[in-house]
């Protein structure tokens, strides 16, 4: 996969997810969930496109890291979502499936990297 495929998707990760929470009940919990999950997932893609403009490898790495850790974080607020929110469960599934394959894509970016 090219990098302005990577583009593309990791902005359609954050679109679908603040898409998501707007579906949501306004309850205390996903309204605290709800803005997490969306600075989490929009710093995804925006953390990757600085990582195409990094200065040197060791700066590629490190802003790669940046991307792991804000999927991380995207895919245990996503998991809390899901559990207070039966209805939206199978679009829930969906964006845990697509940034589990978008952190296994970063993963192997970072080990390939260091090589």
């Amino acid at each position: 996969m090219d990098s302005e495929e990577m583009k593309r998707r990791t902005k359609m990760f954050a679109i679908n997810v603040a898409l998501l929470t707007q579906k949501l009940k306004p309850t205390v919990i996903n309204r605290a969930y709800s803005g997490q999950i969306v600075r989490s997932s929009s710093s995804v893609g925006a953390n990757y496109r600085a990582s195409r403009r990094a200065k040197s490898n060791a700066d590629f790495i490190n802003k790669l890291k940046i991307v792991e850790e804000e999927l991380d974080e995207s895919l245990f607020f996503l998991e809390l979502l899901e559990f207070f929110n039966e209805k939206e469960k199978s679009e829930i599934e969906l964006l845990l499936k697509e940034g589990e394959t978008l952190l296994k894509i970063i993963v192997a970016s970072i080990i390939s990297s260091r090589k």
